[in-house]
């Protein structure tokens, strides 16, 4: 059975003209603060808009079924799509003058990445800023599944296309039809949203500053408004907040809405959510009286940055309170690991993910006991309920393509930069974080530097690792796959 390439042309442009319609919402901080330069962002927006709607006219067709092969298509070339169009407000202002950069810096932003080549933010427009912090709002819970919500007006189905979108391995469903589970998610998120931007406001932040973190918060995604990050605000309850509102984030939807609904019985049944829990309660205690050993802060200052740091790099947001990479070589060591970790599955969260963590641990466990009891059928559970062997393989395949893709990235990305006055551990760092969709790294890519300095060919392959990593490798991987593209 052949593609149907014009369903995935109709649905790209549908997107496309929806982000045209996103990228108008920065006029009014135009108009506001910086009337002359408002050509560049309605330029954007119209260009957006104008293709997606001669892409959706030109693709008009009777079938509107989508299959799971245009279900991944949609997916792959629909975040690609997004990101090249994401990237012109940044080239028609000329706040970042190479197309390269500008790319990098639109696909940091909807992968939730985070990582800037944008050497003095403080300079940028706020229309700019603004669209940045938008691109990971948007990325946050994914555009495409918001498109979801409204597809069954344009007659089309979408269940192939939130299975190719949604993150992590567990299947569990707020409500059994997509339309209304993609409502329910979006109503969560924009919710939560609301309520971390007006406290932000509360606690003194600028309604500006304000808005453009409550963004970028919920979405685990780290641009800030400030060189600094989240250490230029020395009032400690915006710390506070913004931790607090990182580890929600983190968490697996499905858990924050039966949370919502009163049902903390199932919340604490959830083995994921425990051990999340319990992991960053844990780190933050160790890291707290490492730092408060190390350095001169007081006692509450250093756990605060602790904790905070310990959740941001393990939620993928990376904001900085602090250089965790200036503490002790120990916690350099432990930041890189937790680039690896990721949160929770369902969460806007990217990396490996704890649930998949959780059942390798299990399996490995297990595994000792069928040496010993070689004729017991040993089966691995979580929340009580058995792990199937299809789950068990995509779990154990996905670590292996991650760790692949790590070893082979970090070669590349070393000759790369074997200008570099530690080219090892910034290759290793980069790849890392641009892979779990992080942020900061460590070496010179640290939480007190940007990616500025990389080359040209370096970017381009961390652009590639932050797709794969934000679309968790399968769903690119799949479709640069032969039999992917031949007849069934």
């Amino acid at each position: 059975m052949m593609i149907n390439v014009s369903i995935v042309i109709n649905v790209v442009g549908v997107i496309l003209a929806l982000l045209g319609g996103l990228m108008l919402t920065a006029i009014p901080f135009s108009f506001y603060w910086n009337p002359e330069d408002t050509l560049p962002i309605i330029s954007s927006a119209v260009t957006t808009f104008l293709v997606g709607l001669i892409c959706w006219f030109l693709s008009r067709s009777k079938s509107k079924k989508i299959g799971k092969r245009e279900g991944f298509l949609i997916v792959g070339v629909g975040w690609i799509t997004i990101a090249l169009f994401s990237a012109l407000p940044y080239w028609f202002s000329s706040v970042i003058p190479e197309f390269t950069n500008c790319f990098f810096e639109s696909v940091s932003g909807l992968t939730t990445t985070g990582a800037s080549v944008i050497n003095d933010i403080e300079a940028v427009p706020k229309d700019i800023l603004y669209w940045r912090s938008l691109t990971q709002w948007i990325g946050g819970m994914g555009i495409i599944v918001l498109t979801v919500a409204l597809f069954p007006l344009l007659g089309i189905g979408g269940v192939e296309l939130f299975v190719a979108e949604a993150p992590g391995p567990t299947s569990d469903k707020i409500h059994p039809r997509i339309k209304e589970t993609a409502k329910r998610l979006w109503l969560i998120y924009v919710g939560l949203t609301a309520v971390l931007i007006i406290l932000l406001k509360i606690c003194g932040m600028t309604g500006f500053d304000a808005l453009n973190h409550g963004l970028t918060t919920m979405a685990t995604g780290g641009f800030s408004t400030k060189n600094a990050s989240i250490a230029h605000f020395q009032n400690p309850a915006i710390h506070y907040i913004i931790l607090l509102f990182m580890f929600i984030a983190g968490i697996n939807y499905t858990i924050i809405y039966n949370s919502l609904k009163g049902n903390f019985k199932r919340v604490w049944s959830s083995d994921e959510f425990r051990t999340y829990l319990f992991l960053v309660v844990g780190l933050s205690i160790v890291v707290g009286i490492v730092v408060n050993q190390v350095t001169s802060l007081g006692v509450e200052h250093a756990f605060r940055d602790a904790a905070f740091q310990v959740v941001s790099v393990i939620t993928t947001t990376g904001f900085v309170s602090a250089d965790f990479t200036a503490w002790t070589p120990i916690l350099t060591l432990v930041f890189f690991i937790l680039l690896f970790l990721g949160a929770s599955a369902g969460s806007t969260s990217g990396g490996i993910k704890i649930i998949r963590h959780i059942v390798i641990f299990k399996n490995s466990m297990l595994e000792l006991k069928r040496l010993l009891h070689p004729k017991a059928i040993i089966r691995i559970k979580v929340d009580k309920k058995v792990v199937s062997p299809r789950i068990m393989t995509h779990v154990l395949v996905f670590l292996l393509l991650y760790l692949i893709i790590f070893v082979v990235g970090s070669m590349i990305m070393t000759v790369i930069l074997s200008d570099f006055d530690e080219p090892l551990l910034t290759s290793i760092g980069a790849v890392a974080t641009s892979l779990g969709n992080v942020g900061p790294a460590i070496a010179e890519l640290g939480p007190m530097h940007n990616f500025s300095q990389v080359p040209m060919a370096g970017k381009w392959l961390l652009i590639l690792l932050m797709l794969l990593g934000r679309l968790e490798l399968f769903t690119i991987l799949i479709i640069l796959t032969p039999y992917f593209w031949r007849k069934n």
